[in-house]
């Protein structure tokens, strides 16, 4: 009776580890599957983009794109507004500060790197991440 227990417990562990295998294949194999749905997706998106028909109605629907002598229209509602989606950009941040050119803060860091200040502890040397500047 004791050798058919500890054979029982022996197999129980090696079941239990052989069934979280298993369940750990059938994720693996889940997402797998998965991922070769998408790429099949992206692989149709890309060979619609090789059509020049699609690319002209994407240019058409998404830039308001008319080839010369074509007229186009607009639908417009009560308000005279467009009724079709329009794309805003966002207004920059700042058009008055540009960042320093790549060569001054390189030349900047060289500067630093053969001189480096002594009487500054090294922690304070590092130069802390610029503020956001507020919006006018």
């Amino acid at each position: 009776m004791l050798v058919v227990a500890a054979l029982v417990a022996s197999y129980g562990s090696s079941l239990r580890a052989y069934l979280e295998q298993r369940t750990h294949i059938a994720s693996v194999r889940a997402n797998i599957a998965e991922s070769e749905a998408h790429i099949a997706a992206l692989e149709r998106e890309k060979a619609r983009w090789n059509d020049d028909n699609y690319v002209i109605s994407q240019a058409r629907a998404r830039f308001a794109f008319g080839f010369p002598g074509e007229i186009g229209y607009r639908v417009l509602d009560e308000d005279g507004e467009p009724l079709d989606h329009q794309d805003t950009l966002s207004d920059p941040k700042s058009l008055d500060e540009s960042p320093p050119e790549w060569w001054e803060t390189t030349l900047d860091s060289v500067e630093t790197a053969g001189n480096p200040p002594k009487d500054t502890d090294p922690a304070e040397q590092i130069a802390p991440p610029p503020s956001p500047k507020p919006d006018r």
